[in-house]
């Protein structure tokens, strides 16, 4: 009797099996809860006001306790910055551009720089990674035609158009991580293209940050006189996004454009070889 009842459920196919439905269920909630942590983290973040702790007001109040720690932790500091870095990029919390100048005012150019290249990569590969064990696959495997075929053209050239999207400073950087993870692009042409593609913008906020130590003094002199006369509203004076002008980010632009010109080449000459042998 058991062995007949063993043939019988051998037959039943193994996607209706109750266990498999079960075991489906179960490997699809791993794969989602990364996904369902980082939200929570992400909600927690922004209800509770601590993303406002990354600004340049901040910078000014604790420049000097942040320079004296350097001084005593350099090497502590530079890697406690560079795991800030991942965690904002990681978190999608507006704040990058600001955090790169503080790399450059605490670190100089190169360290700030490459401090931001580190921290930004290793944050959006994380993101990258759990977006697309999330709901990456699903989507390729469910999408229609027409999405399939753009997910495709894509993946053919992730590179490009991924250099592309990280050297115009249009697009938001939380964006351009999930965007290829749900296209299935590679991790090593994000990786690579992520990397190359910040690396202008970087040295550009690094450079400029390595220049505002006496301005940074000078601002917190003025805002601890403002709080020692016992004035309710010290605001330091001084808005780091103003650094994006419209020069800059056609700069950018012209960048991206030339990271788009193989796939340019590449399409016409495709179209040439079409239309060769069309009229052949």
């Amino acid at each position: 009797m058991g062995i007949i009842y063993r043939i019988e459920w051998m037959s039943v196919p193994a996607e209706t099996r109750p266990d498999a439905e079960i075991m489906g269920r179960s490997n699809g909630l791993r794969r989602l809860l990364p996904l369902i942590i980082v939200v929570a983290v992400i909600a927690v973040v922004f209800a509770s006001g601590l993303y406002r702790q990354l600004s340049f007001e901040q910078l000014v109040r604790h420049h000097a306790a942040i320079e004296r720690l350097v001084t005593e932790h350099g090497p502590a500091t530079f890697a406690a910055y560079i795991g800030l870095y991942v965690v904002v990029v990681m978190l999608s919390i507006p704040g990058a551009m600001v955090l790169t100048v503080a790399g450059g005012v605490v670190f100089g150019t190169l360290l700030g720089a490459l401090g931001a290249i580190a921290g930004a990569t290793v944050g959006a590969t994380f993101i990258f990674l759990i977006a697309r064990g999330a709901v990456g696959e699903i989507l390729i495997r469910r999408a229609g035609p027409r999405l399939a075929k753009v997910a495709a053209g894509f993946r053919e050239d992730a590179f490009c158009y991924l250099l592309f999207l990280r050297l115009v400073p249009l697009f938001p950087f939380w964006l351009v991580n999930l965007v290829p993870a749900l296209a299935g692009v590679r991790l090593r042409s994000f990786v690579a293209a992520t990397a190359v593609g910040i690396i202008p913008g970087s040295f550009a906020f690094a450079f400029f940050g390595s220049g505002l130590d006496s301005m940074l003094d000078a601002q917190e002199a003025t805002h601890q006189a403002c709080l020692a006369a016992g004035n309710g509203t010290c605001a330091v004076g001084f808005d780091v996004f103003a650094l994006a002008t419209p020069r800059v980010i056609a700069a950018f632009i012209i960048l991206g454009l030339f990271a788009l010109l193989p796939v340019v080449v590449k399409h016409v000459k495709a179209s040439r070889r079409h239309g060769g042998h069309s009229q052949a």
